[in-house]
């Protein structure tokens, strides 16, 4: 039967039903009080009209309703209310999905609102001066949620600290009533245990929240302190059980600290180790003072022996963490008089096999520590709360069969969701073996359940974290920027799913004390790292297709070479988007020829000192993102740079210690780079020869990263000519004396980060011309002994880092004319000159005093 065709006017009422949707459901993102059985009762009542236009929109006989630009739109209200209800589900407790959504929902009001008006259909549905109110209700509904976004930023970026664990709690805790003053249950009592940390900066923190641990640790001390000629411990047990978590444990017991001093030091070896670099910071921790040039390995090991040998040293206790082989424990394992090692290991003949050596295998959590541990994460608290019902919470952990990893993951990813999900999740972890040494498919499949309540989005985002090797720290930037390069998402959407994952314990976050420039869009000094179980998740999940259509080729594990399975590809045509490789040395006969046309990020990581690039990179026409990573111990000689122009897509460069002569040699080919990032490279010198050679534009240069470039002597006047240049860091460059001249030219600039440049004596008077500077780091610049004069004109400065500048002693005046200026980070020094200025002119303005710090923790990753 022919239907009749829906009037104009419900169209009318269709779209504008639509319009006070939104606004509800931005009531219930921004403030959380309103009622989602209101939003409901509107999605029912629109859902009719929305069916009737969709079957117009098929019959052939209302040609009038069948054009394109309509087609899209009805797809446009479908999109939006599936939007809505993906809202409604959505956990009071999850702030950052909230944002997501009800930012894709505003996107999508915005193309209804634009359609209306390029289609001169405001007449049909809504008056104009109606629909330029609504217009305007958009833009200060967008403001609010753009307001959201960056307070869940800011918040993140004064809390976030060098601590995994801590930053995990912090981040799954962390609620609307923290950020916004509304409260969401008020009922729900939350535990957070507080931070204990260790006495010696060479041991890392304790996790905030532990159970079990008592009867172990003893365990440990009887075999370590007490056994006669025990020199050895290894402590042995599947991925995810607390072996780390042990080990930090016993450094921390007061009765281990007492007897060895507090000569306590932490290696974590991992997977594919760079030993000399390991038996060098064994050095630096352990002997300090000047170290040698070790010639090898055994080199190294053989002046450190000698080094133990001979007398004066105190007790020292070493813990070797995460070790994977006995080839790479062997060197580092000392014989000298109350020198003693605990070694963590999954497998028990990576252990040696000695009179002096014991092995403790550690055992799975009680029953009553296990819940625990898993309320602790699933509720905030170490117990099930009288709301949820407790039979299907123990059932749910019962089948974590006491695993620590598996009860925290899966605790996380349950936390705030509805019993659905949770009885979803039963079933799925009852359809799983035993979890043991020899069931880690089974282990993968039952944390499987923590990637299925993640949105497609944040599921894909975690596929990606497959890409990097276990056992490192890498910076946040290149994993954002293939999430913003690659998946298309927004650098603020990209960085709230990090926070989500690292919420649920998917990957682990730590910040580099004191850091701030996250709420500027900068989280260099942000660095991620994985329990390498979670990575085999990602790697599991990724690899569910054939090498030729996968979307993503990871290799699991360094090797000598390209996988064999790979070269199944040689001569054909992949399909994948990510390519990440994991190697040694490389050279040009040890690459195939296998052709890339879809690939957007190329990840290499390798130990040498020359690598040869690969030979197929001419077939990656729309790369976008390019990782070069080394983590050997010297830096690198890249060959085979591209010089063909075929790379116009590509948009950030990030690379590693390698040696290079000019920046610009890795971009001279892509007139469309916007990043370029230089960490821990050499050959820089004085880069301001290269004003006299031809170097090409950048047009759209965005951001330029220098860190711990040790020879970098100066910039190069020409970089003063990237107008579009929003983000300039130098830091840790310790001969960098001036800037240049010219720098005020870079109209652009909103942050500059000069930290660490202890030579630094001057910033040049046209600072004063960046009017769009937000964020200024010139911390730990202790040769800088004045402000420029024009520096109080810098209007748009809301946040100053000026922490361990010892040179600069007496503030100008003038400071006080920063109208824009809302927070300083100072030390004591100028701490009372600053204070002066906030109550004389600027009552809005922090002032945060902190302690010096000195770390090389850097020098561990």
């Amino acid at each position: 039967m022919k239907m009749e065709p829906v009037s104009e006017s419900t169209i009318g009422a269709a779209v504008g039903e639509f319009f006070t949707i939104t606004r509800i459901v931005m009531n219930i993102i921004i403030s959380s009080k309103s009622s989602s059985k209101e939003l409901r009762q509107k999605l029912l009542s629109l859902k009719p009209t929305i069916d009737q236009i969709s079957k117009i929109s098929s019959d052939a006989g209302s040609s009038s309703y069948k054009s394109q630009p309509f087609k899209d739109i009805q797809a446009e209200v479908q999109d939006g209310l599936h939007l809505v209800k993906k809202l409604e589900r959505v956990s009071s407790f999850n702030i950052y999905r909230k944002y997501r959504y009800g930012k894709q929902i505003l996107k999508v009001e915005k193309k209804i609102n634009d359609f209306l008006l390029t289609q001169s259909l405001a007449g049909l549905v809504l008056d104009v001066q109606k629909l330029n109110a609504e217009s305007e209700g958009f833009k200060e509904r967008l403001e609010r949620i753009e307001e959201m976004g960056q307070h869940i930023i800011d918040s993140v970026n004064a809390k976030m600290t060098n601590d995994a664990t801590s930053n995990s709690i912090m981040l799954h805790q962390m609620s609307t009533t923290e950020l916004f003053g509304t409260s969401i249950d008020e009922s729900n009592d939350t535990v957070m245990a507080e931070q204990s940390s260790s006495s010696n900066s060479q041991v890392p923190d304790m996790p905030n929240f532990v159970v079990g641990l008592n009867n172990l640790v003893n365990d440990v001390k009887q075999i370590l302190l007490y056994q006669k000629g025990v020199n050895i411990v290894g402590i042995k047990g599947m991925g995810g059980s607390g072996k780390t978590t042990l080990a930090l444990a016993v450094c921390s017991d007061s009765q281990v600290k007492d007897i060895f001093h507090n000569n306590i030091i932490f290696i974590t070896v991992a997977q594919s180790p760079n030993v000399k670099g390991l038996l060098e910071a064994m050095w630096d921790k352990i002997i300090g003072g000047r170290r040698p040039q070790f010639q090898s390995i055994e080199d190294g090991r053989n002046q450190l022996q000698k080094k133990l040998s001979s007398k004066g040293f105190q007790k020292i206790l070493v813990v070797l963490d995460d070790v994977w082989s006995k080839s790479n424990i062997e060197p580092l394992l000392f014989e000298a008089e109350e020198y003693k090692t605990i070694i963590t290991t999954r497998q028990d003949y990576t252990i040696p096999i000695l009179d002096s050596t014991r092995v403790y295998n550690i055992p799975m959590l009680q029953q009553a520590d296990a819940l625990s541990l898993f309320c602790f994460w699933a509720f905030g608290r170490p117990s099930i709360p009288r709301t949820q019902d407790e039979d299907l919470v123990k059932m749910v952990e019962a089948e974590c069969k006491g695993l620590p990893l598996a009860l925290k993951v899966i605790g996380s990813s349950l936390r705030g969701e509805p019993q659905p999900v949770w009885e979803n999740a039963n079933k799925k972890l009852r359809r799983a073996e035993s979890i043991s040494e020899y069931h880690r498919d089974n282990l993968l499949h039952c944390l499987e359940t923590s990637v299925d309540v993640l949105d497609e989005e944040s599921k894909q985002c975690f596929l990606d974290l497959g890409a990097f090797p276990k056992g490192r720290k890498f910076s946040v930037d290149s994993l954002l920027d293939i999430w913003v390069y690659v998946r298309g998402m927004e650098w603020q959407d990209a960085f709230v799913v990090l926070l989500e994952l690292a919420s649920r314990n998917l990957l682990n976050l730590t910040s580099d004390p004191g850091s701030r420039a996250i709420s500027f869009g900068c989280a260099f000094e942000l660095s991620f790292s994985q329990h390498d179980v979670m990575r085999d998740l990602a790697l599991r999940l990724a690899n569910h297709d054939n090498n030729i259509h996968c979307k993503r080729l990871f290799m699991p594990s360094k090797d000598d070479s390209i996988p064999t399975k790979w070269l199944t590809l040689k001569d054909q045509t992949s399909q994948a988007q990510f390519v990440s490789i994991h190697t040694g040395q490389m050279e040009e006969q040890n690459w195939c020829q296998i052709n890339f046309p879809e690939v957007e990020a190329l990840a290499l990581f390798f130990a040498a000192s020359q690598y040869c690039l690969p030979t197929f990179l001419h077939t990656m026409p729309k790369l976008k993102v390019v990782i070069i990573y080394n983590y050997s111990s010297k830096r690198a000689t890249l060959h085979r740079l591209p010089s063909f122009p075929s790379f116009t897509q590509l948009k950030s460069v990030l690379v590693e210690r390698l040696i290079v002569s000019s920046p610009f040699e890795y971009c001279r080919f892509s007139g469309s780079l916007e990043k370029l990032s230089l960490c821990l490279c050499e050959g820089l010198g004085n880069m301001t020869l290269l004003d006299k050679e031809q170097v090409p534009k950048f047009p759209v240069f965005r951001e330029i990263i220098f860190d711990h470039c040790s020879d970098l002597e100066e910039l190069p006047g020409k970089i003063c000519n990237l107008t579009y240049l929003q983000k300039l860091s130098v830091t840790n460059c310790h001969l960098v004396k001036k800037l240049p001249d010219d720098l005020g030219r870079l109209r652009s600039l909103r942050v500059l980060r000069l930290s660490a440049c202890p030579s630094l004596s001057m910033l040049p008077p046209s600072i004063s011309e960046l009017q769009q500077l937000e964020f200024l780091d010139i911390s730990l610049c202790r040769s800088l002994k004045d402000l420029p004069m024009e520096f109080d004109q810098l209007s748009n400065l809301k946040m100053l880092d000026m922490r361990e500048c010892s040179g600069l002693k007496k503030l100008p005046k003038a400071l006080a004319n920063l109208k824009s200026l809302r927070r300083v980070i100072c030390d004591e020094s100028t701490e009372r000159q600053w204070l002066a200025i906030k109550a004389s002119t600027m009552p809005n303005l922090t002032v945060e005093v902190v302690e010096e710090r000195f770390s090389l923790d850097w020098l561990d990753d």
